[in-house]
């Protein structure tokens, strides 16, 4: 890779590798520490990375660098804490419900439901970047829409 493609990676894949990172631990500066170290491990290997793959290695970097940071973290409390949803019975915002309900599924299953649904990866880039079998990311995806449609079709966080 070129250092014009490596520029070229940075405008392309940046706001969807951040987005994706900050869906996941929702710590703002956290997620741009992630992301900073990602594109720092990009460029001491952009000799050795072909542009083509550039965007499933940023992913795959991401996400690995953000997994060692939670098991770094494992005691910190703003990786750990999982809200429940407050929903009276007047209000009812999807979007808002979806995010609670996403952010109580298990890490791997939140994250191949963002790459997939969120970020539009195919099966075999999401078991690449996660380094599940393309089987298994078809499981962990069926099983995480099933808790999604099971939470959200309880009448009560959605009225």
């Amino acid at each position: 890779m070129t250092d014009k493609e490596y520029n070229k990676c940075i405008d392309l894949f940046s706001d969807n590798v951040y987005r994706f990172i900050l869906k996941n631990i929702r710590v703002k500066e956290k997620a741009e520490d992630i992301i900073q170290d990602t594109f720092e491990k990009l460029w001491k290997n952009h000799t050795n990375i072909n542009f083509s793959k550039s965007k499933s290695y940023i992913f795959s970097t991401a996400y690995h660098t953000m997994i060692d940071l939670i098991r770094k973290n494992k005691k910190n409390s703003d990786f750990e804490t999982i809200i429940e949803p407050s929903h009276n019975d007047q209000y009812s915002d999807l979007s808002e419900i979806l995010d609670s309900a996403i952010n109580l599924l298990p890490e791997i299953k939140r994250t191949v439901i963002l790459l997939r649904d969120y970020e539009g990866y195919s099966y075999k880039e999401i078991g690449y970047i996660t380094g599940l079998n393309e089987a298994q990311v078809k499981i962990t995806i069926y099983r995480a829409r099933v808790f999604l449609k099971n939470y959200i079709k309880d009448i009560k966080y959605v009225l």
